[in-house]
């Protein structure tokens, strides 16, 4: 629990900075380019992102909940196996690229989305020292580094935008940044180098382990990124540019709690099992607490915020915030849950509880879009959260980690908070529709 608490903290403090980072590039480069550049981009991570994930064999929780998981010939066959994907990505990336420029009427795809692709292949190249160190919550260095890749982007996404005034500083940062962590991690984070290797059993038990993740990366690309894949053929491109300037904002305090108890709970739930209940608990009320405070803030000062921060073209990305900020309030209720299931090597109730989330989320958010715009897609996203909530409540009982007391008492939190929220916007809310 002691290293648990000392993961955390590193991934707090890294996310905390990475998000600051973001942020201030984020103001740094809305004011260098226009709307229409952030929603181009937006659909280029659609891209990549989807085809990252529908084919994600689930190599990472796969190291840190298997037994060989410091075996190097199962490191090295599963460095392998990720190396031959993210080649195999760019070239379906490749392939992808006049349907989807065709689809979604943005020609200057057909420039940039291979050259933003090139991060799959990179990617690919990363040693398997970074999921060992997240096995053994060693996060310390491993977040260092990644910050420091980050800052290599950003640094040349901001001296891009500078010179280019266009997409491109955007697409080459995020390659450079992939290509900084690469070798960053190479050469600096400890451990014995990767090398091929094609061991059979290994291989055996990653694609065992690896094919219920695969179905269910294949429904969380929906879940993160279908409301984007959605709204990019119904929103303008600088519809979608204000509304992802709104989405990176409320996304922040999920992605935060995504990422502790991605990282976290898997060792923490393999270790224990079954113990230390109460130190779970504490963990539990504490990260559903810091996390929806974050969200209360998002929506209760969400256009305050972005009037200060960005300028009269993003306002609306204010009103957008806090309309979020609510939707994804039940998710961060139950966000502890699923990664008992991985713990434990359940990957078929890990990949029905992704499956049910991005069903409810893309149909309903379909839904609403077409018979009620952007209002409607939103309201779509939040009725799904909590249609979600039941499942995963399913899942949580089945691993005897479900907790009603802790899901009552913040939901009743999220209900009363919601509700101001909702009073203290409703003109603004009401206004909502005119947006693309």
């Amino acid at each position: 629990m002691a290293r648990a608490l000392r993961s955390m903290s590193w991934i707090v403090l890294g996310y905390g900075a990475s998000q600051a980072f973001r942020l201030g590039s984020n103001l740094i480069l809305t004011r260098l380019l226009f709307p229409e550049a952030f929603g181009l981009m937006a659909l280029i991570q659609v891209v990549i992102v989807g085809l990252t994930l529908f084919s994600d064999v689930g190599i990472a929780p796969s190291i840190a909940q298997s037994k060989r998981g410091d075996d190097p010939d199962f490191l090295n066959t599963a460095y392998t196996i990720q190396v031959l994907r993210g080649i195999g990505l760019w070239l379906a990336a490749c392939a992808l690229t006049w349907p989807v420029a065709q689809f979604y009427d943005a020609p200057l795809l057909l420039t940039y989305l291979p050259i933003a692709a090139l991060t799959l292949v990179v990617s690919g190249f990363n040693p398997t020292r970074i999921e060992t160190a997240h096995r053994h919550l060693q996060m310390g260095r491993l977040t260092l580094l990644d910050l420091s890749s980050q800052v290599i982007g950003i640094v040349v996404m901001v001296v891009g935008a500078v010179i280019w005034q266009s997409v491109a500083a955007l697409v080459v940062g995020g390659v450079v940044g992939a290509l900084a962590k690469l070798v960053l991690t190479h050469f600096l984070l400890p451990g014995a180098a990767n090398h091929f290797r094609w061991e059979k059993s290994a291989a055996q038990e990653l694609v065992h382990f690896g094919k219920w993740i695969f179905l269910s990366t294949m429904f969380w690309f929906f879940a993160s990124q279908g409301d984007r894949a959605i709204l990019g053929k119904f929103l303008s491109l600088e519809g979608l540019g204000i509304y992802n300037i709104g989405y990176f904002l409320a996304s922040f305090p999920l992605l935060l709690g995504q990422n502790v108890t991605g990282r976290v709970m898997i060792p923490i739930y393999r270790e224990t099992e079954g113990r230390d209940h109460a130190k779970l608990q504490k963990m539990r009320y504490a990260l559903s607490a810091g996390l929806l405070m974050m969200l209360a803030v998002m929506a209760l000062a969400g256009p305050w915020l972005v009037s200060v921060l960005y300028d009269p073209r993003y306002l609306a990305s204010g009103t957008i915030l806090v309309v979020l900020a609510l939707a994804l309030m039940p998710q961060v209720i139950g966000l502890t849950y699923d990664q008992a299931a991985l713990a434990a090597g359940d990957s078929r109730r890990f990949f029905i509880s992704s499956a049910t989330r991005a069903s409810f989320q893309v149909g309903l958010l379909l839904v609403g879009v077409i018979y009620a715009g952007l209002p409607g897609a939103l309201i779509g996203m939040g009725v799904a959260m909590v249609l979600s909530h039941l499942v995963l409540i399913w899942l949580a009982k089945a691993h005897d980690v479900w907790d009603g007391m802790h899901d009552l008492t913040f939901a009743t939190v999220a209900v009363g908070l919601g509700g101001l929220a909702l009073w203290l916007h409703w003109d603004r809310l009401l206004d909502l529709s005119t947006l693309g």
